[in-house]
């Protein structure tokens, strides 16, 4: 199989600079799956197709496809060789190209063909070379040929840019416009490969699904909405999918060249196995809108979501409830009310800035309450136990530091303010905090979210306090916060955030804006008073269940169903 995981990768763009591979195998039930998920089945004269495999690694993809071909040119009447434009597989290690060439070429053997034919199909078939990075100015040219595929399958490596020289990082970038962020290269491998597809070809990956839910994979899904279909999600974090355990989170995407219709979304458990993939496949092919078997839930969704936005994870079960709550629903910043979510302060020099009451000589006018996550972490609000010291005053401007001969001692005495990039290149705004302390902000009563935590627990802060930058916060003047907070404890929002987010070992779940920015929810004006009380009552006692029951009748979803 492809090389999937790769520790680390350093390479000029002619690849003459060492490369270090990490492979981790593809279990042959996984590849099966993708296979037929493609259409890629004997019953079809594959010999009529092009399949493309574009990071052959040491074969787990590609051997089973031969497999196949064999198979069905037998059942169509086909010569092996006919078969020469049949396979395009990449692999960009000497040593792999070399042993799949060996082991194709035995396939073949064993098949009938003789050795001259052999070794001339897995020569044709076997591409030595960057997939990313073909020859010619036609970024789908090789040999002077355009390469269309019907079917592309395969687990591309999944790399950092971070693990490439700058030289490649920015040829890959500048080949495929997809390619943007701090982001990992399979991005690029799914840009190509659907540019290959002819009408009705489809392309089934099985890799981290880390681009469906992040920033840098903004511009793929807004490829795939505008020009692709989405045919089928495997979430496959917890089943056994490789030979090797890897710590990323994989799922198979199958995307056709085609417009939008259905899409099977499936939810894979530990116990997801060869058993459970066949049963998944029946389903997929059945037409039937849900199915539950061995290890899974699985389920046809009439459409899928559409521009840049993220995709969300779960459950069929979820995924539905969101679907339908998102056409129904504002998001938190559209009920208006001047509501407003984000991060507290980010001083960077918090030994300096971050103090106790009384531990250091600045002027107390310089001295703002702060509430950090440790003051929140047991879900109810704890007597604080920091100021910061602040350089802005109620404006929002930077102070007269000459004004403030304290806190200038106090802060000059720290190299980590001193010698920071903001003071070297603005010294006379030497000891300001790397984000603004926002006038009034500290006064307004707000909700508070801890950035990591199992659940979400929503803490109410009447006002008075500073939020340090480990903390989310969201105020309105348009909402009772404690009504909202209601919601927000209920486990309808923290579907949103589990489905969007993404996620840390241990379950551990990231309330960042860019997530809670995604919780739609009624307007403050749609709740009647006796669900509102409800809510608010669940939010004082931090019943999550009663939250739960009172955000349901909200929403207009039958009670008890979460």
């Amino acid at each position: 199989m492809a090389p999937s995981m790769v520790s680390a990768m350093t390479a000029s763009t002619s690849h003459e600079a060492s490369q270090n591979f990490g492979e981790v195998f593809t279990r042959r039930w996984v590849v099966d799956a993708l296979l037929d998920l493609t259409d890629y089945t004997v019953g079809r004269d594959l010999g009529s197709l092009v399949a493309v495999e574009p990071s052959a690694g040491s074969g787990a993809f590609l051997v089973p496809m031969v497999e196949r071909l064999i198979a069905s040119a037998a059942l169509h009447g086909r010569d092996l060789r006919t078969l020469g434009g049949a396979i395009k597989a990449w692999e960009l290690q000497p040593g792999n190209a070399a042993t799949l060439r060996s082991d194709v070429g035995r396939q073949l053997l064993d098949a009938g063909a003789s050795e001259l034919d052999a070794r001339h199909l897995a020569h044709e078939w076997i591409i030595e070379g960057d997939f990313l990075l073909p020859p010619g100015d036609d970024l789908l040219t090789f040999d002077s040929e355009r390469v269309e595929a019907d079917v592309i399958v395969g687990n591309p490596p999944y790399i950092r840019f971070d693990d490439l020289s700058d030289a490649l990082a920015a040829e890959y970038r500048q080949r495929w416009s997809t390619m943007a962020g701090r982001g990992d290269i399979y991005v690029g491998f799914f840009e190509r490969g659907m540019q290959m597809l002819r009408p009705g070809g489809r392309l089934g990956f099985i890799c981290a699904d880390r681009w469906m839910r992040n920033a840098y994979g903004a511009r793929l899904r807004a490829l795939i909405s505008e020009r692709y279909a989405v045919e089928a999600v495997w979430q496959m974090h917890d089943a056994d999918a490789f030979e090797a355990e890897v710590s990323a989170y994989p799922a198979i995407t199958v995307l056709a060249n085609r417009k939008q219709r259905d899409v099977v979304v499936l939810d894979a458990t530990r116990e997801f196995g060869a058993d459970s993939a066949r049963h998944a496949i029946a389903f997929a092919a059945s037409g039937a809108g849900e199915a539950q078997g061995p290890g899974f839930r699985a389920a046809r969704l009439d459409d899928w979501f559409e521009g840049s936005d993220l995709w969300p994870a779960g459950g069929p079960k979820e995924i539905r409830l969101l679907e339908d709550l998102n056409e129904r629903f504002p998001t938190l910043e559209q009920t208006g009310g001047d509501t407003r979510i984000s991060i507290g302060v980010a001083t960077g020099a918090d030994k300096a800035y971050v103090v106790a009451p009384g531990s250091v000589d600045v002027e107390p006018d310089r001295l703002t309450p702060l509430v950090m996550a440790d003051d929140i972490r047991s879900g109810r609000l704890t007597t604080p136990r920091r100021v910061l010291i602040n350089p802005w005053d109620d404006e929002g401007r930077l102070v007269d530091i000459k004004r403030y001969p304290r806190m200038a001692r106090a802060l000059a005495e720290h190299p980590s303010v001193t010698s920071r990039f903001v003071a070297m290149k603005n010294p006379d705004g030497w000891f300001r905090t790397i984000d603004k302390v926002y006038p009034g902000l500290a006064e307004k009563p707000k909700l508070l979210l801890q950035d990591m935590k199992a659940q979400i627990t929503p803490v109410y802060e009447p006002g008075g306090l500073y939020p340090h930058h480990n903390l989310y916060y969201i105020v309105s003047t348009g909402w009772d916060l404690e009504v909202l907070g209601g919601l927000l404890l209920s486990r309808i929002a923290e579907a949103f955030i589990a489905a969007y987010g993404v996620k840390m070992r241990g379950g551990t779940l990231r309330f960042q804006a860019q997530y809670l920015r995604k919780i739609r929810v009624p307007a403050p004006e749609a709740i009647s008073s006796e669900i509102a009380d409800r809510l608010r009552e669940a939010f004082r006692a931090y019943d999550r269940d009663a939250a739960t029951r009172a955000a349901e009748a909200a929403y207009g979803l039958p009670e008890g169903n979460l």
